[in-house]
């Protein structure tokens, strides 16, 4: 226990590593698909892409569940807690977007991707719904039900907002 602290203190900021590449690569997605008229735009995207990804978001997902891992087991009392499993879940919803982000990044960069940059735009709210209900369950230690399905719920309706057609004016 005398390194817990710097165990949290390591996973803190590989989260924030994380997050930062699961919040800007959907929007690199989103110039990729509405400018792939542009080749040199492109290519520097493309390296752009594999870079965050490869170089600073999968390294930091992997310290993230190493130190998290590392956490719970120095605190094993804490899968007693509902919270901490309902964040867990979570946090595995999380790795499977990370993973989702690879695949289109591969499908970008074989020019094989059929989503739209509106797509990605929704797409990027999906980490922000997920970092707010976990936060939620760290600080309050509890599951406010009401607040987690209002918050998606919100959400889901953003992103349905984004993805509407626009209507053309007559």
């Amino acid at each position: 226990m005398e390194y817990y602290t710097y165990i949290l203190a390591f996973h803190v900021v590989s989260v924030m590593s994380w997050m930062a590449m699961l919040f800007y690569l959907p929007r690199l997605y989103v110039y990729h698909q509405e400018h792939s008229d542009k080749k040199e735009f492109l290519e520097i995207v493309k390296i752009q892409e594999y870079k965050l990804y490869k170089y600073i978001g999968a390294p930091a997902m992997y310290t993230t569940i190493l130190s998290g891992s590392t956490m719970l087991y120095l605190n094993s009392y804490l899968f007693q807690s509902s919270w901490m499993i309902a964040k867990l879940i979570v946090i595995a919803l999380l790795i499977a977007y990370s993973f989702s982000l690879e695949n289109f990044r591969k499908q970008l960069e074989n020019d094989t991707c059929t989503k739209s940059g509106k797509f990605f735009r929704a797409y990027n709210e999906v980490p922000t719904v997920f970092a707010i209900l976990i936060v939620t369950f760290v600080i309050l230690k509890s599951i406010p039900i009401i607040f987690s399905i209002g918050i998606t719920l919100f959400f889901a309706f953003i992103m349905f907002m984004i993805m509407k057609p626009k209507k053309r004016n007559v």
